[in-house]
């Protein structure tokens, strides 16, 4: 199984959330594209909170010095980003890809991060709650609709917000797979406890 997490914008929980899939699943985990903080980037971050021994973690198709979107990003290094230069990396295991901001994040003058996802992925969607919050899932999932790419599952980020949930979940008809409370901070044992809450939700997807 390959899932594509995406979020509704950034700093949504999208990494926490990528962990936490990636822990359930014991699957490999992979960001194709980088931008900034590369010292202490998503995968390092995930890498940490992991505790199995199973996962690999594959190395950026990109890795750009700017903490801004990659297209950007990747202009201030002097490069352009070319889709058919990343190559997917090979595994027997489960694959968690990780995606940057939101779906519509420009890569180039032509591509937006939803054109990273391939036919083959199940696309998960963090959606953290805040005003407007309803509005940017749904902008999201109908994006990705329109694209003909189906969306296999929500996580939710935050205190529960029974009506934001509801709303989105019955407009959507999306299963939820499960929600990451406001936690005072995630470690490799707080990670292992949503893994273990999420897994049966993820092996249906």
């Amino acid at each position: 199984m390959k899932l594509f997490i995406t979020g509704i914008g950034t700093d949504v929980g999208k990494t926490v959330a990528s962990a936490i899939v990636t822990q359930a699943l014991e699957a490999d985990y992979w960001k194709p594209i980088q931008a900034g903080d590369l010292d202490h980037s998503d995968s390092h971050k995930v890498k940490k909170y992991i505790a199995n021994t199973k996962s690999v973690f594959h190395p950026n198709a990109y890795a750009l010095n700017t903490p801004a979107s990659p297209h950007l990003a990747a202009e201030i290094d002097g490069i352009s980003i070319d889709l058919k230069k990343i190559a997917e990396p090979k595994t027997d295991n489960h694959l968690v890809i990780e995606g940057a901001g939101g779906v519509l994040v420009p890569l180039n003058d032509n591509d937006c991060v939803i054109d990273l996802i391939q036919k083959d992925y199940k696309v998960v969607v963090v959606s953290r709650h805040y005003l407007g919050s309803i509005n940017h899932t749904l902008l999201a999932i109908e994006a990705l609709q329109n694209r003909k790419i189906k969306v296999a599952g929500i996580i939710f980020s935050g205190d529960e917000n029974q009506a934001t949930e509801t709303i989105i979940l019955n407009k959507t008809g999306i299963n939820c797979i499960g929600r990451i409370d406001n936690e005072p901070y995630f470690d490799a044992n707080v990670i292992a406890y949503y893994a273990d809450k999420f897994r049966d939700n993820l092996l249906k997807l």
